[in-house]
């Protein structure tokens, strides 16, 4: 029997436990200059708190984290769960999906468990955008009189695919097109965005998943201590900071950046750095636990590079074909927000009700810290689901290279 291509995980006794996440903050905010380790220390630390969960009883640790923002980078999974206390004989992972990063973690996460190989797994995802460090990988060996000196933004760099010659905004453009959207679509799903994000906050509704940030120190038997430092003048961080009032007509009056494209800087993600965490374990080790949501199945697919914001597309047709669910089933959907005209094209190929997506806004809105998207979608639909007594949720994003992720969830609370 033919199927869909990509990768599918069923599990049957996964569960989320328990998520926190930092606040996002933009670019050069308050978060600018702390290492993604200590961030991913912080929120560790603060989940294990929340959850009355004790990190000893951790068996495995994955995490992830693009860009190279500290000297240290190598070490980041491991020094997460070191200094937030998980016991030294459990071993650290780190991987890598881009905007995926989040989903994956709880994709391995998942299997573990349903293998068996693991009873709780401490998933950790932190991003310094802010960090990306400008770079050159060609003078190893010094620089030649007159040859060029190629240090480079590697922010900036990153965007471009050159498998497809171009970067991911005019990937967007690109779906644009095919589905004939116009600018002016565009910015009022961005101002829609906007709206509902400012309205969540108002109403208190990202509290419940932020982790307010202060100075810390982070202590480590036998081994050096770290510290979570904030800008002076700064005593807590504890809000998402993106989030604000944009209306369509303040979002009309920015300028394309590809020349007359649809994409511009107030309807495609904001840049900010966040780290988010999460505990994922097995039913048969907690036993009469109320879990925030059960991990049902996951997916990846592969796309065109030049169209891939499409990504989510086949990840949740695959999602449901293999969980044997229709769209129908689904109460929320949680995809991320990478561009305006990509998240509106998605939509319109799913045909997926806007009453049912992003309904307290997107990364348009709070912004999109790369590796820890992921959990930050599972988190927030997992609440919603809840909330509004739904069984079925899926979280998706859409990732750089050409490809999609996606996570079937389930309301353990939920009432017929």
């Amino acid at each position: 029997m033919s199927r869909a291509a990509g990768l599918y995980s069923a599990f049957d006794e996964v569960c989320l436990v328990d998520a926190v996440r930092t606040p996002w903050v933009d670019l050069g905010g308050a978060l600018a200059q702390m290492s993604p380790i200590d961030l991913g220390i912080a929120v560790a630390r603060g989940l294990f708190v929340r959850s009355g969960i004790d990190a000893v009883a951790v068996d495995s640790v994955i995490a992830g984290s693009m860009a190279q923002a500290s000297f240290d980078a190598y070490f980041l999974p491991r020094h997460i769960g070191l200094y937030s206390g998980v016991p030294q004989a459990a071993p650290a992972l780190a991987v890598q999906r881009i905007c995926g990063t989040g989903f994956e973690i709880l994709r391995q996460a998942g299997e573990q468990i349903e293998h068996g190989s693991a009873g709780l797994v401490l998933c950790a995802a932190s991003e310094s955008m802010s960090r990306n460090p400008i770079a050159a990988y060609t003078h190893r060996d010094g620089f030649r009189l007159g040859a060029p000196v190629e240090f480079k933004d590697f922010l900036w760099e990153a965007l471009f695919d050159p498998a497809a010659g171009i970067d991911m905004l005019q990937t967007a453009e690109n779906l644009a097109r095919r589905h004939g959207l116009t600018r002016e679509e565009v910015d009022r799903f961005a101002a829609q965005s906007f709206a509902r994000a400012v309205a969540a906050e108002e109403a208190g509704w990202f509290a419940g998943e932020i982790l307010a940030l202060e100075r810390a120190r982070f202590a480590l038997a036998g081994g050096c201590e770290r510290s979570l430092e904030l800008p002076r003048g700064v005593e807590c961080v504890a809000r998402d900071s993106h989030v604000r009032a944009s209306s369509f007509e303040a979002l009309q009056r920015l300028r394309p950046v590809h020349a007359g494209g649809v994409q511009t800087a107030g309807n495609s993600c904001a840049v900010v750095d966040g780290a988010a965490a999460a505990l994922v374990g097995s039913s048969r080790d907690f036993p009469g636990a109320r879990p925030l949501a059960w991990l049902r199945a996951a997916t990846a697919c592969g796309v065109a590079p030049e169209l891939m914001g499409c990504g989510p597309v086949p990840a949740i047709r695959l999602l449901l074909e293999r969980s044997g669910l229709s769209l129908a089933d689904i109460g929320r959907f949680e995809i991320n927000e990478a561009q305006g005209a990509q998240i509106l094209a998605v939509q319109r190929e799913l045909e997926i009700d806007a009453a049912r997506l992003n309904v307290h806004g997107g990364a348009i809105a709070l912004g999109h810290p790369l590796a820890a998207t992921g959990l930050r979608l599972a988190l927030t639909l997992a609440r919603q689901l809840r909330a509004a007594n739904l069984r079925y949720g899926v979280a998706a994003a859409c990732i750089g290279g050409g490809q999609g992720m996606a996570v079937l969830i389930e309301n353990p609370d939920y009432r017929v």
